[in-house]
């Protein structure tokens, strides 16, 4: 248990418990008159005082100055580094875990860095876990922490994180608002950017992406990739072409995508970065998919190993749902709706329990996978979930896109009445 002692009194106490009177204890470095206010709390000692005092009282001097014990703290650096290691590896449970057992050592509320540094990581093992509200809670208290100011770095990390976690829950809104907010308190005083504040600026453009703003998103990532060229770093040239990259796919510049994609591998292959380079390797595959049809099966191949690497990364349940349903695509592609099936609804329950875009393309590839094997009720299902998802988090082209699937797919059931429904829903999302 940490101590509710303040510095003098523990120093007083332990001056006592060895017997030491306050001149004792001062000499030859010190008044005793010093140590009396020192330990009234009249006075607050410079750090190399305390290093100096806690040796002669036989103890640390975070003992002093926290009140925790060596012990104590031995124990809770060691469940970090384990929560840690777990979390980089793949397991992101027992990540999830022993971050938890951290914030709850009663000891933590004397240790406001250690403390800052367990809400970071239990965030992302949150994430990867797919509790996403959760997640956010304990990112938004983060953030409170810490200031643009005092560490630009973390603070755009943190707002890339909260900006990530809002898009994958589905509010796309709150979202760019919150990563646009970060980015304004970034520049505020005109200062350079750098590759964490790329990352957070390719957030915010994903978000654009999502919701269907493809002009703006255009721009941004033209502004972002000037900036990345600029910087000159690796990390922030892959940042800005992997998402201009996503741009250009859903203007139909099919091989620019690709090219970009291609650029944004090899820089990131230069980095230690296995969740990203998995992410990247499942972009690429769909841009693939559509620029190449003819090469589903490198696509797959592709698929498979983004697969295997983000099964022992720190990579979330909606970025290996979001693999598996490119994976379902793939298969779409090769003419094996089965397996496409499987793919899709393997995606659909690792998303259960959130509503974003990733669920929503999950349930629109399974409902093709459906048409395919000639289940038009159970694809009509499908796709109604993926629009209902899509409209929620006003993604509005690509909801316009998957309601004209729909209306297409309702024509060919035998449903008038549902078809013109859903292409008036497509042409409304369109604002038309």
């Amino acid at each position: 248990m940490p101590s509710q002692e303040s510095l003098g009194e523990r120093i007083r106490n332990l001056r006592l418990r060895k017997n030491m009177s306050q001149a004792q204890l001062a000499w030859p470095e010190l008044s005793d008159s010093y140590v009396s206010l020192i330990e009234s709390g009249k006075r607050t000692p410079a750090p190399s005082m305390v290093a100096l005092l806690a040796r002669k009282l036989d103890c640390s001097t975070a003992y002093l100055t926290t009140g925790v014990t060596e012990e104590a703290m031995t124990g809770l650096q060691e469940t970090m580094r384990y929560a840690q290691i777990a979390l980089q590896n793949g397991a992101t449970n027992e990540a999830r875990t022993c971050f938890a057992e951290v914030l709850s050592h009663p000891a933590l509320a004397d240790l406001p860095a250690l403390a800052h540094e367990a809400r970071w990581g239990h965030a992302l093992a949150l994430e990867a876990t797919g509790s996403l509200e959760e997640a956010i809670v304990e990112l938004e208290r983060a953030a409170e922490l810490t200031s643009a100011q005092a560490d630009p770095d973390h603070w755009a990390e943190l707002h890339t994180a909260l900006s990530r976690c809002l898009r994958e829950r589905g509010d796309l809104a709150a979202s760019i608002r919150a990563g646009e907010e970060a980015l304004e308190r970034l520049t505020e005083g005109g200062g350079q950017w750098s590759d964490s504040m790329v990352m957070l600026g390719a957030t915010v453009l994903a978000a654009y992406y999502f919701r269907g703003d493809l002009a703006y998103a255009n721009q941004l990532a033209q502004a972002l990739i000037e900036r990345a060229e600029a910087i000159g770093t690796p990390r922030a040239l892959m940042a800005a072409y992997w998402n201009a990259g996503l741009v250009a796919e859903q203007r139909g510049e099919f091989d620019a995508a690709l090219r970009l994609a291609e650029r944004a591998i090899a820089l990131l292959g230069e980095e230690n970065d296995p969740r990203n380079l998995s992410r990247l390797r499942t972009a690429y595959a769909l841009f693939l998919l559509i620029a190449r049809p003819q090469d589903a099966e490198r696509a797959r191949e592709v698929l498979l190993k983004a697969e295997r690497e983000l099964e022992s990364s720190s990579a979330s349940t909606v970025d290996m749902a979001w693999c598996l349903t490119i994976q379902a695509r793939a298969e779409l592609a090769l003419g094996r709706p089965v397996e496409a099936a499987a793919f899709a609804t393997r995606a659909t329950d690792l998303l259960k329990d959130t509503a974003g875009h990733a669920i929503a393309q999950a349930y629109t590839v399974l409902g093709e996978a459906y048409e395919g094997l000639g289940q038009r009720e159970e694809a009509v299902n499908a796709l109604s979930q993926a629009v209902d998802y899509l409209e929620k988090m006003e993604a509005h082209r690509p909801a316009a896109r998957t309601w004209f699937d729909l209306a297409e797919l309702l024509g060919a059931a035998g449903q008038p009445d549902g078809q013109k429904a859903a292409f008036q829903r497509a042409l409304s999302c369109m604002d038309l």
